[in-house]
């Protein structure tokens, strides 16, 4: 009987690719390598080890639904987020599976590649092949190592900024933390913080109150716990020589000792000065340097005012003159961070609590524009900057709770107290000379209750958020708006204001730009 050979039937051309056309094989390696992108694991599944391939979508799938489940808890509520993602543990943790998952998929490639066999690929083929694997591994295996490596500067930087040990709790359900910031210039000894502000913070909501202590506050007390109360147990008093800012200075040359095992006496020294004049428990700081400040505002991509007057700033001399003044127009202002400390820290032709004011609108506006989506866009250069910006004994283990609380504190303008001129009287009053400490704390319990009142109808505060009730002998005194046009009616110009300058005019410079404190945030 004759023996009939039955048609065998066709190989997979998937799993068997040598008996295919040419123009299948092509068809097969680029299918292979989009499910390795878009499904790791899919084309073992379909071309190879089954068993590996199943492990790898187990993987994939998992990945992705922890990332849904991140994005719900994300929309519910973020602070949980937040909190977790400060954590240290947590981010070695983020570190060590983002290194994983690259170099698994680093590996699936490489055997996505032998099960595309590119020999049996046309030569053309063969170079399309290799490029978009190239291409494949730095857009995945690439950006998932890129950011393990982002993710690790960021832990070292905040470990390197953020003291060691315990989160510490609310007082009076409030975190009350001293903000200075200042430099050490070549003509200065020691470093002088010539801003100061105590950032009062309810604990709930996020609610915030600044309080401004100007450099030249005199008559300091000391609280009875505080090692220079036996210095000077009537207070920081030896006139024009014991202003605020001198403390700092002071400590650190004379009475360092008296703080054994403080990382920072001086600032240590300062915080208890700004208790003794507050009344207020405060319960860690953070010194600015100011020479790292403008780093900062520049990794946050800057920052946006609206200024009310004319602030001058120093830069190149005007041709054919000795003036070197130049000025910031009134507007709204998108500084870079040198112009945003300019704005911050200038004070020819007015006074120090003028630009006191203006730093208290740079403070709100960074608060604001200092958001979870500026942290994420511009993580490596707020990390590299704040290295070099930063001092703080605030533990690390406060790092979530703080972020949350910053996240609400943006949503709402903070309100703000200067213990001198104009919140207190008038600057030839002289209040932060001989300060009245009784008046001083009613005025802070009213300011920190306020922080937690509705919203009125209409704005009962200045500009930027100044809390400024009226009591007889204490209230602002009114002021006149100054000339906002040239004696001719046109309007005032740079030109004009350098001009007035070098006639030697300072006094009317004084009367034209005497709002530039005047600021807000748009």
């Amino acid at each position: 009987m004759p023996v009939i050979d039955l048609p065998r039937p066709a190989a997979d051309p998937v799993r068997h690719p040598e008996s295919a056309s040419a123009p299948t094989r092509s068809k097969r390696a680029i299918m292979l390598l989009l499910l390795t992108v878009f499904l790791p694991g899919g084309a073992q599944i379909v071309a190879g080890n089954r068993a590996l391939g199943r492990k790898a979508v187990t993987v994939t799938l998992s990945c992705w639904a922890l990332l849904v489940l991140l994005l719900a808890l994300a929309l519910i509520n973020r602070n949980i987020l937040i909190s977790l993602f400060a954590q240290s543990w947590v981010q070695l943790l983020v570190v060590i599976v983002l290194m994983a998952l690259a170099v698994g998929w680093l590996l699936l490639f490489l055997n996505t590649l032998v099960l595309i066999r590119p020999k049996l690929l046309a030569p053309g083929m063969r170079g399309i092949v290799a490029g978009g694997l190239v291409l494949a591994i730095f857009a995945t295996s690439g950006i998932l190592g890129y950011g393990a490596f982002i993710v690790n500067e960021g832990r070292n930087a905040i470990q390197s900024i953020f003291a060691r040990g315990p989160a510490f709790a609310p007082v009076d359900g409030r975190y009350n933390i001293l903000i200075m910031g200042g430099d050490a210039g070549s003509n200065r000894q020691g470093l002088r913080p010539d801003s100061v502000s105590l950032l009062s913070v309810d604990a709930k909501n996020g609610h915030a109150a600044m309080i401004s202590i100007p450099r030249n506050f005199q008559n300091t007390p000391f609280p009875a716990d505080s090692p220079m109360r036996e210095v000077y147990p009537a207070g920081y008093s030896c006139g024009n020589e014991c202003i605020f800012n001198a403390l700092y200075p002071t400590v650190e040359e004379k009475y360092a000792h008296l703080y054994p095992g403080v990382k920072n006496p001086a600032a240590q020294a300062t915080v208890e000065a700004a208790e003794g004049i507050t009344g207020l428990k405060v319960q860690g700081y953070v010194l600015i340097d100011m020479a790292g400040f403008s780093g900062f505002i520049d990794a946050m991509g800057g920052v946006t005012v609206k200024s009310g007057g004319w602030v001058p700033y120093n830069a190149k001399k005007w041709p054919n003159s000795t003036v070197n003044t130049h000025w910031f127009s009134p507007g709204v202002k998108e500084f870079n961070g040198k112009q945003a400390l300019w704005f911050a820290r200038s004070r020819d032709f007015t006074t120090d609590y003028h630009r006191i004011r203006r730093q208290q609108c740079l403070q709100q506006a960074m608060m604001k524009q200092f958001s979870p989506q500026t942290v994420l866009t511009r993580f490596t250069q707020i990390m590299d900057a704040g290295e070099e910006l930063v001092e703080t004994d605030i533990p690390q283990q406060q790092l979530g709770s703080f972020l949350s609380l910053a996240d609400k504190a943006r949503q709402t303008p903070f309100k703000s107290l200067t213990l001198g001129a104009p919140d207190f009287g008038t600057a030839s009053q002289k209040f932060s000379t001989y300060p009245d400490f009784g008046q001083i704390h009613t005025r802070i319990d009213e300011l920190l209750a306020s922080t937690n009142e509705p919203p009125a109808s209409k704005p009962t505060a200045k500009e930027g958020g100044s809390a400024k009730p009226k009591k007889p002998g204490t209230a602002a005194a009114e002021k006149t708006a100054p000339p906002s046009t040239k004696p001719d009616g046109s309007p005032i110009t740079e030109e004009y204001l350098v001009t007035l300058e070098q006639i030697g005019r300072r006094d009317l410079i004084s009367e034209l730009v005497m709002n530039n404190d005047q600021c807000s945030v748009p």
